[in-house]
């Protein structure tokens, strides 16, 4: 069954932020940039931009949501996590844009097309995830083998597990010595596109809540799928004004892991309620929906959680 066509009044993307660095000391070297080819001079000392980001947008013609909305994504990932999902199916930048939503879909510093900088600027090195490891911290399955036949999935679980290779394949290095440079690029696209709603997933938590905190009045609502860490405790207060959705899946109980980062979100949301903020956390089982992973957004309902979604930003007057 062929889908309605969505008609926009513009796309495109666009890089923001970053800044200018100075190398040097460095030797000239030489290198043979393709087999084959005719070697070169390289001299690796000068100025380099680095730390920009990649954004994409989609403005539908219809549009509905008041701000636009953007979608951040976690750790080792990159945009496409909100794009097709790995079986195919549309994700969830198709599904806002359909509910009239101005999406800007973004690769966060050092991920996808936002680039890499030279070690000179990043210390450390960049941390990789295996398949067997995400395969387990996204509470996808319970057991991994090489054979696809034979991965042991969650009960119930609805990540499309035929699917998990070409998850895989979106897999991107992670470093843990960028994030204040991340945060300054989420504030430039902040400051070019202006006051907005923000969606974000797992790592981007301590991202999305801090900036708001810092300027609540540029944020209309934060949707949290899964925090991984949240703000700060102490200026709860700053985020009274500012709706906030948290959005929990299932086998939480099971992980390693989640059941201290769920505690952190519950923490911070009692904190900003405390000082008489708008907050929600839905655990999606008590909800009647079960079987989500930490990838709630690729499984086999997130149309459905799109809706969810999309009917709370609603309830808050955040659509026309």
């Amino acid at each position: 069954m062929s889908k309605p066509s969505i008609t926009l009044r513009d796309m495109g993307s666009f890089h923001v932020g970053g800044r200018i660095v100075e190398i040097s000391g460095k030797p000239e070297t030489t290198v043979t940039f393709s087999a084959g080819g005719v070697p070169a001079r390289v001299d690796r000392n000068g100025a380099y931009l680095v730390e920009a980001m990649y954004v994409q947008y989609f403005l539908p013609e219809a549009r509905k949501g008041k701000y636009p909305l953007l979608m951040w994504h976690g750790g080792g990932l990159s945009g496409v996590t909100y794009e097709t999902t790995p079986d195919g199916r549309e994700g969830w930048l198709t599904l806002f844009l359909r509910k009239g939503w101005d999406i800007y879909n973004s690769d966060a510093v050092e991920r996808g097309r936002s680039g890499f900088a030279p070690p000179d600027v990043w210390p450390g090195e960049p941390h990789f995830v295996s398949m067997a490891d995400a395969f387990i911290r996204h509470r996808i399955g319970a057991a991994w083998s090489d054979d696809p036949a034979a991965r042991e999935p969650l009960p119930g679980n609805l990540f499309p597990l035929e699917a998990y290779d070409n998850f895989a394949r979106q897999f991107v290095p992670r470093w843990t010595t960028t994030d204040a440079a991340t945060v300054a690029a989420y504030n430039a696209l902040i400051d070019k596109v202006g006051p907005s709603v923000l969606l974000v997933h797992s790592q981007a938590g301590g991202f999305g809540f801090p900036i708001a905190q810092a300027r609540p009045q540029m944020v209309k609502a934060i949707v949290a799928i899964e925090p991984a860490v949240a703000g700060d405790m102490a200026q709860a207060a700053r985020l009274k004004d500012v709706p906030i959705l948290m959005l929990y899946g299932d086998f939480i109980g099971r992980s390693v892991r989640w059941p201290a980062m769920r505690q952190i979100g519950l923490a911070f949301a009692d904190a900003v309620t405390a000082a008489g903020g708008d907050v929600e956390v839905l655990d999606l089982p008590a909800a009647g929906m079960h079987g989500n992973s930490h990838m709630m957004m690729m499984d086999r309902n997130n149309a459905d959680i799109a809706d969810l979604i999309h009917d709370w930003l609603a309830r808050r007057g955040l659509v026309a």
